[in-house]
């Protein structure tokens, strides 16, 4: 048989290709896939131009907006000051010094009986550098006996300490920082660093890959994102370059940047950067960006005092400053700082001394308020009313300027103590409705006419509404003594023993209306009431017409000679005290009465200079005579019978009896605002009580704000008044006695030991007269000066008012 022949294929049919020969649709595809792949390549490198440009120029430029910082008054110490060893040790721990028992490091201090060791810190201020020193004060009774340097650096005569930083001024919303150098940190700082955050961060090329595979495994057996697995590098450009938004695109983008970066700068640059820029918590509206800062809002110290207990706990806070925020969850905080100890002595740079010290340390976070943006927020609105005009806001919350101010952190405490207390003690005393009331209070130097304090309510560390800048309410009888001051300065008129007419008073206003003063006891006193006595017991209707008879208008010129910048109405009214004030408007006033008569602007900032210490703006003393000595004096002197014998005599419950004062109460109608204003030699505080919303805190300024007064006054043992006249006075001894209708208001039995007495006669008190200007017929010891003065002033008004006869009546004339 013949075989069959085998079927051959169709020839229509094609052959399979051959292995490693692409088919014919992939092979028209390749031009188009090699097109995008380019297309794709260039794309790519493009972006990483762009990227690589951006990584570049913003590390290379300016690389942080820097907030103005702000400082408090530095302290002096110096052979003589008036200052007790615990105020100073307070003052220290204030500062972040501690206690050790050798002064090796800047910031330390040994005490030892009366005597205190201190190593000071080195310190730019804005007339150079201060290097650190040893010193050594010992103390008396009356404060520093002696001050040595103990170092080998020359004899010093004062130093001053570092000041306090108080604050910043930075945006709303922003973030803040102190940028500090690789080389000025403790090394363990960074070296603990890397061993928490990057182990590899030395020798990686600013990613991890096999930190990247360990936490995308982790991730995908947890079902979400449990780790990160970045490098120091990458949170550096995360913080610096981009958001927090957890997508693939960033993390890759993060990833592109920090090769870049790690491809143009150093390790060391990477990570000082990173030291200024991670974020370690937030204050309030502030955001706490790098180590330096961080130090100061913890501890209260630079970063280069750091004990290695603090260094590991603000280490381990940066894998949560929330989470692990040492104020509001201490236990978790420690046992976050307690585990980056042990990782530290296992890395070989915490020995086991020093290890097992630092885990017995105590966190050591200084308290602050929760809520606070600044530690004196009220004190940092006027820095910033008094810079207004003269600086851009860029230049406060970019240029890093330092500010140097007046306010006196132990005068603040103090102020801000008293406040608080002394409202809940008057809220309790009184019945009053808990919380209800509001304070401020303005504490300010006689000399330079300094803001040592200013308190702008009773929740001191909100940056809210600020009672003591903004809060214009009326003053009521803290106007008498401008009232009176008007009046002196005509001395043939006036003078302490001058007669007024205390009897009840009618004015017919422009508007149809009448004004009818009343005193707050509701009595009258007569006609014959001594002006002395008319200010010491705050007699409305005395005042009144003393007002009235020297010019509204002449009150007005005498309130703008002493400091007041506002426009007041020309009203009979204003007497007593109906224009609105702020407490520091009011501190002006005072502290021109203070000093004499001299007007100094107040201030609350001394001087200005750039990051670096380059001087911008200095803040010098201007001082001008506005009121003769002599009239100046002589209120004061009426102002301390005021504090001694009359509406201001409370504050002698608290105050020591050997020193004087002078000082005015302020009522307002309705019992709406307590007030009192007043002095020592040294020092002048202000203290306003009442509500926000305008109703009765059915207070007196003697009830109210006078107990709030006396203890800041105490607490900042203010100096008693050294009554020294001045050349133009000329004093007699007179027997002040007044005794209005049947009941004694004498001046208690032994005035004479405030004023001194004549020879004979042992109750005496040395009244001051403008010379030239003595009443005639007046002589010492006289105990007829009412009758003799009221003789002698009756002639004077009735010399005066005869050629006054055809201008119309008195009140027309007043304008």
């Amino acid at each position: 048989m013949v075989p069959l022949a085998k079927k051959s294929r169709k020839s229509g049919k094609r052959s399979k290709p051959r292995r490693g020969q692409p088919r014919g649709w992939f092979r028209r595809l390749l031009p188009y896939v090699a097109l995008v792949f380019c297309a794709g390549a260039a794309a790519l490198a493009l972006y990483t131009v762009h990227l690589d440009h951006e990584v570049r120029s913003k590390f290379e430029g300016t690389r942080w907006k820097l907030p103005a910082k702000v400082y408090a008054s530095p302290l002096e110490l110096y052979a003589g000051l008036d200052l007790s060893e615990k105020d100073l040790e307070q003052r220290l721990e204030r500062q972040g010094y501690r206690e050790a028992d050798t002064l090796s490091d800047q910031g330390t201090f040994k005490a030892s009986g009366s005597t205190l060791s201190i190593h000071t810190r080195a310190f730019q201020f804005w007339d150079g550098t201060q290097p650190d020193r040893e010193i050594q004060l010992t103390f008396d009774g009356s404060g520093v006996a002696s001050f040595k340097s103990i170092d080998d650096k020359g004899k010093l005569a004062l130093i001053r300490l570092d000041p306090l930083l108080i604050g910043s001024i930075y945006p709303t919303n922003g973030s803040d920082r102190i940028l500090v150098k690789l080389g000025d940190v403790p090394p363990m700082l960074p070296a603990g660093l890397i061993t928490v955050e990057d182990r590899s961060f030395m020798t990686n090329w600013g990613v991890s890959p096999k930190a990247i595979v360990r936490a995308a495994w982790a991730d995908l057996r947890a079902g979400h994102i449990v780790q990160g697995g970045s490098t120091l590098t990458q949170q550096l450009v995360k913080n610096f370059y981009l958001t927090n938004r957890q997508t693939i695109g960033r993390k890759l983008k993060e990833a592109l940047m920090a090769i870049l970066l790690d491809a143009h700068f150093s390790k060391d640059e990477i990570l000082q950067a990173y030291l200024n820029e991670v974020y370690l918590g937030q204050d309030g509206s502030r955001a706490i960006h790098g180590f330096g800062l961080a130090s100061y809002f913890y501890f209260r110290k630079p970063v280069q005092e750091l004990q290695p207990s603090e260094i590991a706990l603000l280490v381990g806070m940066v894998k949560g400053p929330s989470y692990y925020n040492p104020r509001q969850h201490p236990k978790r905080a420690k046992a976050r700082r307690d585990l980056v100890l042990d990782m530290f002595h296992n890395a070989g740079f915490l020995k086991d001394k020093a290890w097992q010290k630092a885990k017995a340390a105590p966190l050591g976070v200084t308290n602050r308020s929760a809520h606070g943006n600044t530690q004196y927020p009220a004190f940092i609105d006027l820095v910033r009313e008094q810079l207004h005009g003269q600086y851009n806001d860029s230049d406060l919350t970019e240029g890093g300027l330092r500010i140097f101010t007046t306010l006196d952190p132990s005068v603040q405490a103090a102020a801000e103590k008293e406040v608080d207390q002394g409202l809940k003690r008057v809220e309790k005393a009184r019945g009053i409705k808990k919380d209800s009331l509001e304070s401020a209070a303005v504490v300010t130097s006689v000399e330079g006419g300094n803001v040592l304090a200013l308190v702008g309510g009773r929740d001191r560390g909100y940056a809210g509404f600020n009672r003591a800048l903004d809060a214009r309410r009326q003053v009521g009888s803290l106007m008498k003594p401008v009232d009176y001051l008007t009046a002196i300065k005509n001395p043939s008129k006036f003078n302490p023993i001058t007669p007024l007419d205390d009897s009840p008073l009618a004015v017919k206003l422009a508007n149809g209306k009448t004004w009818r003063p009343h005193n707050y006891s509701e009595h009258s006193h007569g006609t014959d009431v001594p002006l002395y006595y008319a200010l010491e017991h705050s007699l409305n209707l005395a005042s009144s017409r003393l007002a009235l008879s020297v010019g509204i208008p002449n009150i007005i010129k005498t309130l703008h000679d002493l400091g007041y910048r506002g426009k007041p109405m020309a009203v009979p009214s204003l007497a007593l005290g109906a224009v609105g004030m702020t407490p520091l408007d009011v501190a002006q006033i005072y502290n021109t009465l203070a000093t004499g008569g001299y007007y100094t602007p107040l201030r609350a900032i001394r001087d200005v200079t750039t990051r670096n210490g380059k001087p911008l703006t200095r803040y010098p003393l201007k001082i001008h005579q506005v009121v003769d000595p002599g009239p100046a004096y002589i209120v004061q002197w009426l102002m301390e019978r005021v504090a001694r014998y009359g509406t201001g005599a409370g504050m002698y419950r608290v105050l020591d009896n050997s020193k004087q004062m002078a000082g005015k109460t302020g009522t307002t109608n309705n019992l709406r605002d307590a007030w009192f204003a007043g002095f020592g030699a040294n020092r002048v505080s202000v203290v306003w009580v009442g509500r926000d919303d305008d109703k009765s805190a059915h207070l007196t300024g003697a009830t109210g704000a006078l107990p709030i007064w006396s203890r800041i006054m105490k607490d900042i043992d203010a100096r008693g008044i050294v009554n020294t006249p001045p050349d133009n006075i000329a004093q007699m001894p007179l027997n002040l006695v007044f005794n209005p209708g049947a009941v004694n208001q004498g001046l208690g039995p032994d005035p004479d030991a405030m004023y001194g007495h004549g020879q004979n006669c042992p109750n005496a008190v040395k009244v001051p007269f403008i010379k030239g200007y003595v009443p005639q017929g007046l002589t010492p010891c006289d105990t007829d000066i009412m009758s003799q003065n009221a003789q002698y002033h009756r002639q004077q008004q009735q010399q005066e008012q005869q050629p006054e006869k055809r201008k119309g009546n008195w009140f027309q004339r007043l304008f």
